[in-house]
Order: structure tokens, then sequence, then C-alpha cells
């Protein structure tokens, strides 16, 4: 009897004194992780990993495995799981807040609306921002259309773009018509503004309406 209360003893002691897993480690796990991912993107990145609740504890573990979750960026305040693969299962969410300093493209100086982009338009400027919204190459939106007038060091962003009208409302425009073996031209009335490749409305006639492309040259082609 006494012998199985030694026993018993010994067993609570063990439990109570088992060491958890140290919560720093959890973070660092975290850490590296984002600082892995990252380190091939362009860009100097700036991470913050909270610190985890004081208050939470995790059973002692072998093999930490970091993770991003479903839906999760790293790129502003998000989050990265770390989780336990043994000796027993456990996984945490690790909210982080990641910002990259890039040389961003920005206006020159202020613009109208409906104004075509050119390189004389922008300057690189150097910003921390927690979006990926911004362009680093001028060739990727040179030519491009603002939607909208902005002012001076303005950063460009997709929102603010469309691509040139290839076709305009009310434009006389040719009808292309192809088919197996054959191929026809009319001429009909653009009814709304369509860049290269959008959906563009027809008026042939007086009365006949019909759905076509908008093609890069002006002219549109019938959508079979």
């Amino acid at each position: 009897m006494k012998t199985l209360l030694i026993l018993f003893l010994l067993g609570l002691h063990g439990i109570a004194t088992a060491a958890p897993q140290d919560r720093a480690d959890i973070s660092r796990t975290a850490l590296e992780f984002v600082q892995q991912q990252t380190a091939p993107l362009p860009g100097k990145y700036s991470i913050q990993v909270d610190e985890l609740d004081a208050r939470l504890n995790f059973a002692a573990c072998d093999h930490l495995q970091a993770f991003l979750p479903n839906g999760s960026r790293l790129l502003g305040r998000t989050s990265v799981g770390v989780r336990c693969e043994r000796p027993t299962q456990w996984s945490v969410l690790i909210p982080v807040q990641i910002k990259v300093t890039l040389n961003l493209l920005v206006s020159a100086r202020q613009l109208p609306p409906g104004h075509v982009l050119s390189t004389a338009d922008l300057v690189a400027q150097n910003m921390e921002t927690t979006q990926s919204s911004g362009y680093t190459d001028s060739a990727q939106i040179s030519g491009k259309v603002l939607r909208f007038g902005i002012a001076a060091g303005q950063m460009l962003r997709a929102d603010m773009l469309r691509e040139p009208y290839a076709v305009t409302q009310g434009q006389s425009v040719a009808v292309l018509i192809n088919g197996a073996g054959y191929s026809l031209r009319n001429t009909g009335i653009a009814l709304n503004n369509a860049a290269a490749g959008q959906a563009v409305q027809i008026r042939i006639g007086a009365k006949r309406i019909i759905s076509a492309t908008a093609r890069a040259d002006g002219t549109v082609v019938l959508t079979q």
C-alpha cells in the first residue's frame, strides 16, 4: 500500500512539474517561417510577431512546424500557424504584422482623369507598405488610363487604372464575322466603351443589336 502511494505521488509530481513548450520557441518558429518565405521576394521586410498569451500552455514538442493558414497572406496584419506533430498534436495561430519597403511608382505631378500614363508621369519612391497593390516597373502601367484625377506623389494602384478604349460609344466600327470556311464584314455602331478583349454591344442597322469582342485595332469580332 505504501509503495502504491509513493508511485501515485511520484506520478502527480511528474504531471505538476512537466515543462510545457517554451512559448519563445513557438514565436521563433513563426518568425523564421516568415523570414524564409519572404527572403526571395523584392523589397526589405519588417516582421513583428505578437507575444503569445502568458496564460496559454502547450505540451512540450519535439518538432514544431509553421504553416500559412488558408486565406492568410504574408503581408499586412495576418496570422501564421505553428503546430506540433510529435509527441502530441496541437496548433496555434499567431498574429503577425508584416511590412515591406519597396521602390514604388508614384505620380510625378498632379494628373487629370482620363490621362494616358507615360514614364514621364512616374517617379520611384522608397515606401513602406502593408499592401500588395503598388507597382515597381513603369512598363506595367505605361499606356494605361487614369480612372480619376490624382495628386502629385500619390502611389499608383490597379484600381486607379484601366486599359485604353479600343472602341468608344457611338463609334462606327467594322464588324468581323468568321465561320468555318467563310468570313464576313459589316459595319455597326458601338453602344458602349470597350478595351481590347472586352465585350461590346453593336447596333447594326435600325434595330439589330449583337454582342462582339473589341480588338486593339478598333474592329470587333462577333461573339459566337
